[in-house]
């Protein structure tokens, strides 16, 4: 198969969907790769080093679309580089389809094969591809809300973690998944008072046993969230329904409620966001306040971080990606049911429950359109 690797055209994506290393294994697979000239560039890896791992590098992505079987993506396509996708064309990237039914549209006009990262699921019903990246902003959700509480951003001009003789920020998450449990964990790490919220009762006990005990578990309720929205000094949005839009725990009116200078961080942005007072922003311009509340809604947190970011991802992605171009689509679905669930837009149809409910658009199940 031909593969290509494309340049991230989104505002300050440094990340690149495969490194040298990645490229290398699907070339020793028989496969050919197309990489866009600079694409690995912001992540640290040069042209020279595609090379050396056998790729072909491309100058101007429009080559790279015109002859490739599949395009490997880190975020969701542009509207630049739609009138560039075939028909058939496989795109394997985070689409992140529920917050935008205008991305939804024009990639069902397209009539490629649309496989997402972020619906792929195991058997124990983890999302591998979104994981590594879930770590990452997690982790980064923390550093950032420290930086911000800071007076020159507009902070409270609090320390995350106090000092001895003065207390430590009190630190709000929402959502005990892969988000929630790092950033809790960097929190905690740093010192700060931590109250981490879930709605699943089995997962509270599991992380009642691995959190230090600066970390407060509670279950997920409005009565919770009303109370501790008043005491906090952070809040971080970690919430992901698989496939759908995230739900907006926290109205505008309850942030009036908080104290002024406090931070919302919501890292559920790529999924339309945790709080209804949020609004995707950059890292050229992270921030926005609203009722003396700042709000960081980043939607590509980790491309701050593309070294670390890119080979996590390459880590993940490179088995399905291989199976992918040795067998093609339709037979990797019929044999992996977790590429199957990744299957998101075949040929202008829905094949993502989610997706299509989200939209109130027609759904096909993916199992009707395969050959097998």
């Amino acid at each position: 198969m031909i593969i290509g690797i494309v340049r991230e055209n989104k505002p300050n994506e440094n990340r690149v969907a495969m490194t040298p290393a990645g490229v290398e294994a699907m070339k020793q697979g028989g496969h050919t790769i197309l990489v866009e000239q600079s694409a690995g560039t912001g992540s640290g890896f040069n042209d020279n080093a595609y090379i050396n791992a056998g790729a072909d590098i491309i100058d101007v992505p429009e080559n790279i679309y015109s002859a490739t079987d599949m395009i490997i993506h880190v975020k969701e396509p542009l509207s630049s580089e739609y009138n560039l996708i075939r028909k058939n064309q496989i795109i394997f990237t985070y689409f992140h389809f529920a917050a935008s039914e205008a991305l939804t549209k024009a990639i069902m006009d397209t009539g490629c094969i649309a496989i997402a990262y972020e619906t792929i699921v195991k058997p124990d019903g983890s999302l591998p591809l979104l994981k590594p990246m879930s770590e990452v902003a997690g982790r980064m959700s923390v550093q950032q809300a420290a930086k911000y509480l800071e007076m020159p951003y507009g902070g409270k001009g609090i320390l995350l973690g106090g000092v001895p003789g003065v207390e430590p920020a009190t630190v709000l998450i929402l959502g005990g998944g892969i988000v929630g449990t790092n950033a809790a964990k960097m929190a905690c790490g740093m010192g700060a008072r931590v109250y981490l919220l879930d709605v699943n009762i089995d997962r509270l006990r599991y992380l009642s046993d691995v959190m230090p005990k600066n970390c407060f578990l509670l279950m997920s309720t409005p009565q919770n969230i009303r109370r501790l929205l008043r005491e906090a000094d952070v809040v971080i949005g970690a919430v992901l329904v698989h496939g759908a839009k995230a739900p907006k725990l926290i109205t505008g009116e309850m942030i009036k409620e908080m104290k002024k200078g406090s931070i919302l961080v919501d890292v559920a942005i790529d999924q339309g966001g945790s709080f209804e007072t949020s609004k995707p922003t950059t890292h050229d311009n992270p921030i926005y306040s609203i009722d003396g509340i700042i709000h960081y809604c980043v939607s590509n947190m980790p491309g701050a971080v593309a070294n670390t970011s890119t080979t996590a991802l390459t880590n993940a992605t490179l088995p399905y990606a291989l199976e992918i171009a040795k067998k093609g689509w339709e037979k990797a679905c019929l044999e992996n049911e977790e590429i199957k669930k990744g299957i998101n837009v075949v040929n202008g149809k829905i094949t993502c429950k989610a997706v299509a409910d989200t939209f109130d658009l027609p759904y096909t199940p993916v199992e009707h359109l395969l050959k097998g």
